[in-house]
């Protein structure tokens, strides 16, 4: 499996309009996209840094994943995300590794991506999420 690149590190966020205007005032960027992810139970903003992006979740329920994580832990780094270029070679790869997946299949992610997530007690404690875009 090979990860070409840091997709986006996500931070979970109570207040998702605090939390852009925070960032534009601070580090002077906009969102490149804003959407809500049904599937996912979150509402996001995705903000360029560099090569890749920051986004910011703000849980649409206090039940959903993000959700629970914002009741548990507050807010802060909820994971980091690697574009790969074929997200079921890279599952393959990691399942034939003896790696704890959290999503067997890729679902549907933000901005047409699909998206799968990696337990993570195989990454010292961080939750790893795999990234494939439409476009690459």
């Amino acid at each position: 499996m090979l990860a070409y690149n840091i997709d986006h590190v996500a931070i979970a966020v109570h207040d998702l309009e605090r939390t852009i205007a925070d960032y534009r005032r601070l580090y002077g960027v906009e969102p490149l996209r804003r959407e809500t992810v049904a599937e996912q139970g979150v509402e996001e903003a995705m903000l360029p840094i560099g090569g890749s992006f920051v986004q910011l979740l703000r849980p649409l329920d206090a039940d959903s994943p993000v959700g629970r994580f914002l009741s548990s832990r507050g807010e802060g780094l909820h994971h980091i995300a690697f574009a790969v270029a074929d997200i079921e070679k890279a599952l393959g790869h990691l399942e034939g590794e003896g790696a704890r997946l959290i999503d067997r299949q890729p679902r549907q992610g933000g901005g047409g991506a699909r998206i799968a997530f990696i337990h993570p007690k195989e990454t010292a404690g961080t939750l790893i999420e795999l990234v494939e875009h439409p476009d690459v």
